[in-house]
Protein backbone atom coordinates (compact mmCIF):
# COMPACT_ATOMS: atom_id res chain seq x y z
CA UNK A 1 0.00 0.00 0.00
CA UNK A 2 0.86 3.74 -0.71
CA UNK A 3 2.25 5.71 2.66
CA UNK A 4 -0.81 7.03 4.16
CA UNK A 5 1.17 10.41 5.48
CA UNK A 6 0.76 12.44 2.57
CA UNK A 7 4.47 12.63 2.07
CA UNK A 8 5.95 13.02 -1.48
CA UNK A 9 7.20 9.50 -0.67
CA UNK A 10 4.71 7.26 -1.43
CA UNK A 11 6.12 3.70 -2.28
CA UNK A 12 6.98 1.13 0.18
CA UNK A 13 10.96 -0.10 0.98
CA UNK A 14 9.66 -3.42 -0.94
CA UNK A 15 8.38 -2.07 -3.63
CA UNK A 16 11.61 0.49 -4.04
CA UNK A 17 14.22 -1.78 -2.70
CA UNK A 18 12.23 -5.24 -4.35
CA UNK A 19 10.41 -3.77 -6.88
CA UNK A 20 7.74 -6.05 -5.58
CA UNK A 21 4.24 -5.65 -3.92
CA UNK A 22 2.10 -8.21 -2.47
CA UNK A 23 -1.80 -7.65 -1.44
CA UNK A 24 -3.73 -10.08 0.75
CA UNK A 25 -7.11 -10.85 -0.14
CA UNK A 26 -8.76 -10.10 2.60
CA UNK A 27 -12.59 -11.00 0.85
CA UNK A 28 -13.57 -13.83 -0.60
CA UNK A 29 -14.02 -13.72 -4.74
CA UNK A 30 -11.78 -10.96 -5.19
CA UNK A 31 -11.03 -10.04 -9.24
CA UNK A 32 -9.68 -6.24 -8.97
CA UNK A 33 -6.06 -5.33 -7.19
CA UNK A 34 -4.57 -2.39 -7.27
CA UNK A 35 -0.65 -1.75 -7.65
CA UNK A 36 0.73 1.87 -6.66
CA UNK A 37 4.44 1.30 -8.01
CA UNK A 38 6.10 4.89 -9.20
CA UNK A 39 7.35 2.67 -12.42
CA UNK A 40 3.87 2.49 -14.82
CA UNK A 41 3.21 -1.57 -15.33
CA UNK A 42 2.96 -2.66 -18.63
CA UNK A 43 2.04 -5.32 -21.39
CA UNK A 44 3.97 -5.79 -24.70
CA UNK A 45 0.28 -6.29 -26.20
CA UNK A 46 -3.70 -7.18 -24.86
CA UNK A 47 -2.72 -10.55 -24.71
CA UNK A 48 0.92 -10.76 -23.61
CA UNK A 49 0.12 -12.62 -20.13
CA UNK A 50 0.40 -15.97 -21.71
CA UNK A 51 4.16 -16.77 -21.40
CA UNK A 52 3.89 -18.18 -24.60
CA UNK A 53 2.95 -15.08 -26.45
CA UNK A 54 5.43 -13.28 -28.84
CA UNK A 55 4.86 -10.06 -26.60
CA UNK A 56 5.24 -11.73 -23.47
CA UNK A 57 9.21 -10.76 -22.78
CA UNK A 58 7.99 -7.20 -23.21
CA UNK A 59 6.10 -6.99 -20.35
CA UNK A 60 7.62 -5.10 -17.24
CA UNK A 61 6.22 -7.15 -14.72
CA UNK A 62 5.12 -10.86 -13.44
CA UNK A 63 2.12 -12.02 -11.05
CA UNK A 64 2.53 -14.43 -8.50
CA UNK A 65 0.06 -15.82 -6.29
CA UNK A 66 0.90 -17.45 -2.87
CA UNK A 67 -1.30 -19.23 0.16
CA UNK A 68 0.65 -17.86 2.92
CA UNK A 69 2.65 -15.22 1.48
CA UNK A 70 6.04 -16.58 2.41
CA UNK A 71 5.97 -19.43 0.07
CA UNK A 72 4.93 -21.78 -3.06
CA UNK A 73 4.88 -18.57 -5.11
CA UNK A 74 3.28 -19.75 -8.55
CA UNK A 75 3.40 -17.61 -11.15
CA UNK A 76 -0.18 -16.78 -12.63
CA UNK A 77 -0.29 -17.12 -16.10
CA UNK A 78 -4.41 -17.37 -16.69
CA UNK A 79 -6.29 -14.23 -18.87
CA UNK A 80 -6.17 -11.24 -16.86
CA UNK A 81 -6.49 -7.06 -17.83
CA UNK A 82 -4.19 -4.05 -17.17
CA UNK A 83 -5.35 -0.54 -16.61
CA UNK A 84 -3.29 2.24 -15.15
CA UNK A 85 -5.26 5.01 -14.03
CA UNK A 86 -4.77 7.92 -11.28
CA UNK A 87 -5.21 5.83 -8.29
CA UNK A 88 -2.48 2.97 -9.39
CA UNK A 89 -2.26 -0.21 -12.43
CA UNK A 90 -5.40 -1.54 -11.92
CA UNK A 91 -5.06 -5.26 -12.59
CA UNK A 92 -8.30 -7.88 -13.16
CA UNK A 93 -7.41 -11.37 -12.09
CA UNK A 94 -9.73 -14.40 -12.01
CA UNK A 95 -11.54 -14.75 -8.63
CA UNK A 96 -9.18 -15.59 -6.14
CA UNK A 97 -9.83 -17.16 -2.65
CA UNK A 98 -9.55 -15.15 0.70
CA UNK A 99 -6.29 -15.55 2.12
CA UNK A 100 -4.71 -15.73 -0.98
CA UNK A 101 -1.47 -13.37 -1.26
CA UNK A 102 -0.82 -11.69 -4.86
CA UNK A 103 2.67 -10.19 -5.74
CA UNK A 104 3.39 -8.57 -8.61
CA UNK A 105 6.99 -8.72 -9.54
CA UNK A 106 9.04 -5.74 -11.81
CA UNK A 107 11.50 -6.99 -13.79
CA UNK A 108 14.82 -6.02 -13.00
CA UNK A 109 15.28 -3.56 -14.88
CA UNK A 110 12.21 -2.02 -14.70
CA UNK A 111 13.47 -1.60 -10.73
CA UNK A 112 16.78 -0.05 -11.68
CA UNK A 113 14.68 2.90 -13.53
CA UNK A 114 13.03 3.32 -10.58
CA UNK A 115 16.18 3.82 -8.26
CA UNK A 116 17.62 7.77 -8.13
CA UNK A 117 13.91 8.46 -8.86
CA UNK A 118 13.63 10.73 -5.89
CA UNK A 119 15.97 13.45 -7.21
CA UNK A 120 13.56 14.30 -10.06
CA UNK A 121 10.39 15.68 -10.59
CA UNK A 122 8.48 14.85 -14.18
CA UNK A 123 7.92 17.48 -16.54
CA UNK A 124 4.46 17.11 -16.26
CA UNK A 125 4.58 17.95 -12.77
CA UNK A 126 7.00 21.07 -13.69
CA UNK A 127 3.95 22.32 -16.14
CA UNK A 128 1.29 21.74 -13.48
CA UNK A 129 2.92 23.47 -10.31
CA UNK A 130 4.10 26.61 -12.98
CA UNK A 131 0.00 26.87 -13.60
CA UNK A 132 -0.98 27.09 -9.91
CA UNK A 133 2.24 29.26 -9.01
CA UNK A 134 2.31 31.45 -11.89
CA UNK A 135 -0.75 31.70 -13.33
CA UNK A 136 -4.18 33.15 -12.49
CA UNK A 137 -6.11 35.88 -11.34
CA UNK A 138 -3.42 38.65 -9.55
CA UNK A 139 -0.42 37.07 -10.30
CA UNK A 140 2.12 37.68 -13.18
CA UNK A 141 0.35 35.80 -15.93
CA UNK A 142 -3.41 36.28 -15.76
CA UNK A 143 -4.11 32.84 -17.73
CA UNK A 144 -1.88 31.03 -20.51
CA UNK A 145 -2.96 28.12 -22.32
CA UNK A 146 -1.04 24.67 -21.02
CA UNK A 147 0.42 23.99 -24.43
CA UNK A 148 2.35 27.04 -24.58
CA UNK A 149 3.52 26.54 -21.31
CA UNK A 150 4.49 22.73 -22.71
CA UNK A 151 5.86 24.45 -25.40
CA UNK A 152 8.15 26.43 -23.61
CA UNK A 153 9.05 23.50 -20.88
CA UNK A 154 10.02 21.42 -23.63
CA UNK A 155 12.38 24.03 -24.82
CA UNK A 156 13.52 24.71 -21.49
CA UNK A 157 14.45 21.40 -21.04
CA UNK A 158 16.20 20.83 -24.38
CA UNK A 159 18.31 23.97 -23.51
CA UNK A 160 19.18 22.84 -19.66
CA UNK A 161 20.09 19.05 -20.81
CA UNK A 162 23.04 20.85 -23.32
CA UNK A 163 25.05 22.77 -20.60
CA UNK A 164 23.07 22.06 -17.06
CA UNK A 165 21.68 19.25 -16.42
CA UNK A 166 22.82 15.64 -15.43
CA UNK A 167 21.67 14.31 -18.91
CA UNK A 168 24.65 12.62 -20.23
CA UNK A 169 23.95 8.53 -21.74
CA UNK A 170 26.75 6.24 -22.31
CA UNK A 171 26.96 3.03 -23.98
CA UNK A 172 29.25 -0.05 -24.43
CA UNK A 173 30.12 -0.94 -27.43
CA UNK A 174 32.72 -3.30 -29.31
CA UNK A 175 34.16 -1.59 -32.18
CA UNK A 176 33.89 -3.97 -35.63
CA UNK A 177 36.09 -5.10 -38.34
CA UNK A 178 34.42 -2.21 -40.15
CA UNK A 179 35.71 0.41 -37.51
CA UNK A 180 32.43 2.23 -37.37
CA UNK A 181 29.61 2.48 -35.07
CA UNK A 182 26.38 3.60 -35.42
CA UNK A 183 25.52 7.02 -33.56
CA UNK A 184 23.08 6.78 -30.99
CA UNK A 185 19.32 7.56 -31.88
CA UNK A 186 18.96 10.38 -29.38
CA UNK A 187 22.40 11.45 -30.19
CA UNK A 188 23.13 15.23 -30.07
CA UNK A 189 26.61 15.59 -28.99
CA UNK A 190 29.26 13.44 -27.46
CA UNK A 191 30.64 14.14 -24.62
CA UNK A 192 33.78 11.78 -24.19
CA UNK A 193 34.94 8.34 -26.36
CA UNK A 194 36.95 5.93 -24.23
CA UNK A 195 38.50 2.13 -24.99
CA UNK A 196 38.31 -0.19 -21.77
CA UNK A 197 41.35 -2.43 -21.05
CA UNK A 198 40.85 -5.65 -19.29
CA UNK A 199 41.37 -3.90 -15.86
CA UNK A 200 38.11 -1.88 -16.45
CA UNK A 201 39.60 1.43 -16.76
CA UNK A 202 39.27 3.97 -19.52
CA UNK A 203 41.25 5.79 -22.14
CA UNK A 204 40.31 8.42 -23.86
CA UNK A 205 40.31 8.59 -27.82
CA UNK A 206 40.65 11.79 -29.27
CA UNK A 207 39.33 12.81 -32.07
CA UNK A 208 41.70 13.79 -35.14
CA UNK A 209 42.14 16.23 -37.96
CA UNK A 210 44.51 14.04 -39.46
CA UNK A 211 41.67 12.47 -41.77
CA UNK A 212 38.08 13.06 -43.08
CA UNK A 213 35.21 10.58 -44.67
CA UNK A 214 33.73 12.67 -47.54
CA UNK A 215 30.36 12.73 -47.76
CA UNK A 216 30.50 11.53 -51.23
CA UNK A 217 33.17 9.76 -53.86
CA UNK A 218 32.07 10.07 -57.61
CA UNK A 219 33.12 7.47 -59.82
CA UNK A 220 35.60 9.35 -62.49
CA UNK A 221 36.60 8.27 -65.81
CA UNK A 222 40.65 8.69 -66.79
CA UNK A 223 40.38 12.16 -68.11
CA UNK A 224 39.03 13.12 -64.53
CA UNK A 225 35.06 13.82 -65.44
CA UNK A 226 32.30 12.63 -63.03
CA UNK A 227 30.51 9.42 -64.32
CA UNK A 228 26.71 9.22 -64.53
CA UNK A 229 24.24 6.52 -64.55
CA UNK A 230 21.19 6.19 -66.92
CA UNK A 231 19.33 8.47 -64.88
CA UNK A 232 21.33 11.31 -65.35
CA UNK A 233 22.33 10.96 -61.44
CA UNK A 234 26.63 10.76 -60.15
CA UNK A 235 27.57 7.07 -59.72
CA UNK A 236 28.81 6.63 -56.12
CA UNK A 237 31.67 4.37 -55.67
CA UNK A 238 33.93 3.66 -52.27
CA UNK A 239 35.88 6.17 -50.78
CA UNK A 240 39.60 5.28 -51.20
CA UNK A 241 40.10 7.69 -48.05
CA UNK A 242 38.27 5.59 -45.74
CA UNK A 243 39.97 2.65 -47.02
CA UNK A 244 43.68 3.89 -46.51
CA UNK A 245 42.84 5.27 -43.21
CA UNK A 246 41.77 1.77 -42.10
CA UNK A 247 44.50 -0.33 -43.50
CA UNK A 248 46.81 2.59 -41.83
CA UNK A 249 49.31 1.20 -39.31
CA UNK A 250 48.99 4.34 -36.20
CA UNK A 251 52.40 3.25 -35.05
CA UNK A 252 53.59 4.88 -38.16
CA UNK A 253 51.97 8.69 -36.55
CA UNK A 254 52.56 8.32 -33.11
CA UNK A 255 55.79 7.24 -33.02
CA UNK A 256 55.18 4.03 -31.15
CA UNK A 257 57.00 1.96 -33.55
CA UNK A 258 58.05 1.87 -36.92
CA UNK A 259 60.17 0.52 -40.11
CA UNK A 260 63.20 1.59 -41.43
CA UNK A 261 66.33 0.17 -43.57
CA UNK A 262 68.19 0.13 -40.10
CA UNK A 263 66.47 -1.13 -37.44
CA UNK A 264 63.59 -3.51 -37.99
CA UNK A 265 61.51 -2.37 -35.12
CA UNK A 266 62.09 0.92 -32.92
CA UNK A 267 59.59 0.83 -30.16
CA UNK A 268 58.82 3.85 -27.73
CA UNK A 269 59.91 1.98 -24.29
CA UNK A 270 63.24 1.65 -25.76
CA UNK A 271 64.17 4.63 -27.61
CA UNK A 272 66.67 6.20 -25.41
CA UNK A 273 68.42 3.10 -24.31
CA UNK A 274 68.91 -0.07 -26.16
CA UNK A 275 66.79 -1.82 -28.40
CA UNK A 276 65.83 -5.21 -27.83
CA UNK A 277 69.01 -6.65 -29.98
CA UNK A 278 70.87 -5.04 -27.13
CA UNK A 279 72.35 -2.83 -30.08
CA UNK A 280 72.55 1.55 -29.30
CA UNK A 281 69.72 3.21 -28.86
CA UNK A 282 67.48 5.25 -31.19
CA UNK A 283 67.56 8.69 -29.52
CA UNK A 284 66.34 11.82 -31.84
CA UNK A 285 64.45 9.09 -34.71
CA UNK A 286 61.24 10.87 -33.80
CA UNK A 287 62.38 14.53 -33.62
CA UNK A 288 59.78 16.96 -35.57
CA UNK A 289 57.38 14.38 -33.95
CA UNK A 290 53.69 16.60 -33.51
CA UNK A 291 53.04 15.88 -29.58
CA UNK A 292 49.23 15.96 -30.67
CA UNK A 293 49.46 12.65 -32.08
CA UNK A 294 51.56 11.23 -29.65
CA UNK A 295 49.80 9.12 -27.94
CA UNK A 296 48.39 5.35 -27.95
CA UNK A 297 44.74 5.68 -27.31
CA UNK A 298 43.64 5.89 -30.93
CA UNK A 299 42.06 8.40 -33.09
CA UNK A 300 37.55 8.75 -33.82
CA UNK A 301 36.47 10.99 -37.01
CA UNK A 302 32.64 11.40 -37.26
CA UNK A 303 31.70 10.46 -40.93
CA UNK A 304 28.05 13.20 -40.22
CA UNK A 305 27.05 11.51 -44.08
CA UNK A 306 26.77 8.19 -42.86
CA UNK A 307 25.78 8.48 -39.47
CA UNK A 308 28.57 6.89 -38.06
CA UNK A 309 31.62 7.21 -35.46
CA UNK A 310 34.51 5.67 -37.57
CA UNK A 311 38.04 4.64 -35.34
CA UNK A 312 41.65 3.94 -36.33
CA UNK A 313 42.63 0.34 -36.98
CA UNK A 314 44.17 0.14 -33.76
CA UNK A 315 41.15 0.18 -32.01
CA UNK A 316 39.78 -2.72 -34.06
CA UNK A 317 37.96 -4.70 -31.68
CA UNK A 318 38.25 -3.26 -28.45
CA UNK A 319 35.53 -2.43 -25.84
CA UNK A 320 34.38 1.46 -26.12
CA UNK A 321 32.15 3.41 -24.13
CA UNK A 322 30.49 6.39 -25.54
CA UNK A 323 29.43 9.25 -23.59
CA UNK A 324 26.90 11.67 -25.36
CA UNK A 325 24.85 14.32 -24.85
CA UNK A 326 20.56 14.19 -25.81
CA UNK A 327 18.27 16.72 -25.06
CA UNK A 328 15.84 15.18 -22.18
CA UNK A 329 13.04 15.16 -24.94
CA UNK A 330 13.90 11.58 -26.95
CA UNK A 331 12.03 9.36 -24.57
CA UNK A 332 9.33 9.69 -22.16
CA UNK A 333 11.70 8.81 -18.98
CA UNK A 334 13.79 11.42 -19.72
CA UNK A 335 11.26 14.06 -19.94
CA UNK A 336 12.45 14.42 -16.04
CA UNK A 337 14.17 17.28 -14.18
CA UNK A 338 16.91 17.15 -11.17
CA UNK A 339 15.08 18.79 -8.34
CA UNK A 340 18.40 21.49 -7.95
CA UNK A 341 17.29 23.02 -11.00
CA UNK A 342 13.57 23.09 -10.63
CA UNK A 343 13.19 26.76 -9.37
CA UNK A 344 15.41 27.54 -12.83
CA UNK A 345 12.76 25.94 -14.97
CA UNK A 346 9.74 27.91 -13.49
CA UNK A 347 12.24 31.05 -13.79
CA UNK A 348 12.54 29.66 -17.27
CA UNK A 349 9.06 29.36 -17.92
CA UNK A 350 8.10 32.92 -16.48
CA UNK A 351 10.19 34.63 -18.50
CA UNK A 352 9.72 32.60 -21.63
CA UNK A 353 6.05 33.11 -21.71
CA UNK A 354 5.91 37.47 -20.33
CA UNK A 355 8.60 37.82 -23.29
CA UNK A 356 6.66 36.20 -26.23
CA UNK A 357 2.84 38.11 -25.00
CA UNK A 358 2.44 41.68 -26.15
CA UNK A 359 1.50 43.23 -22.90
CA UNK A 360 3.86 42.05 -20.77
CA UNK A 361 7.36 41.98 -23.20
CA UNK A 362 7.96 45.33 -21.78
CA UNK A 363 8.63 43.99 -18.03
CA UNK A 364 10.47 40.55 -19.58
CA UNK A 365 14.09 42.01 -19.49
CA UNK A 366 14.04 41.97 -15.72
CA UNK A 367 12.74 38.48 -15.23
CA UNK A 368 15.86 37.18 -17.81
CA UNK A 369 18.11 38.28 -15.17
CA UNK A 370 15.96 36.31 -11.93
CA UNK A 371 16.23 33.27 -14.90
CA UNK A 372 19.91 33.79 -15.29
CA UNK A 373 20.82 33.80 -11.83
CA UNK A 374 18.28 30.52 -10.97
CA UNK A 375 20.28 28.92 -13.86
CA UNK A 376 23.79 29.80 -12.41
CA UNK A 377 22.46 28.21 -8.76
CA UNK A 378 21.41 25.51 -10.47
CA UNK A 379 24.43 24.97 -12.56
CA UNK A 380 26.52 25.03 -9.11
CA UNK A 381 24.26 22.31 -7.31
CA UNK A 382 24.39 20.23 -10.15
CA UNK A 383 28.21 20.29 -10.42
CA UNK A 384 28.54 18.57 -7.43
CA UNK A 385 31.49 19.72 -5.77
CA UNK A 386 32.82 17.96 -3.25
CA UNK A 387 35.36 20.08 -0.39
CA UNK A 388 37.17 16.27 0.36
CA UNK A 389 37.16 15.23 -3.56
CA UNK A 390 39.16 18.79 -3.79
CA UNK A 391 41.72 18.45 -1.03
CA UNK A 392 42.59 14.83 -2.05
CA UNK A 393 43.14 15.98 -5.12
CA UNK A 394 45.42 18.85 -4.15
CA UNK A 395 47.56 16.56 -1.86
CA UNK A 396 49.74 15.93 -4.87
CA UNK A 397 50.44 19.50 -5.29
CA UNK A 398 53.70 18.91 -3.36
CA UNK A 399 54.76 15.92 -5.44
CA UNK A 400 58.36 15.90 -6.43
CA UNK A 401 58.46 15.03 -10.36
CA UNK A 402 62.12 13.59 -10.82
CA UNK A 403 63.71 14.43 -14.01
Amino acid sequence: MARPDGGLIQETNLQYYAGAQIIYTSVAATTVYTFTFNTQLSLGSSTSWAPTDPDFGLNNFRIYTSPNGITGWVEYITTYTLVNGPTGSVITLAAQNIGTYVKVQLKTDAVANNYGGYQYTSLNDIVNNFIVGYVGQDKLIPRVNRTDVIFHAKRGLQEFSFDTLKSIKSQELSVPPSLGIVIPQDYVNYVKLSWVDTSGVKHTIYPTQLTSSPSNAPVQDQLGNIIQDNFSENIDGTSVTNERWQSNNTANITGLGFVNSNAPEVWMYDWWGENAWGAGGYYGQRYGGDPVNMQMNGWFNIDEARGTFNFSSDLAGKLIILEYISDGLAYDLDTKVPKMAEEAMYQHLLYSILSTRRDTVQIAPQYKQQRYAALRNAKIRLSNIKLDEIVQVMRGKSKWIKH
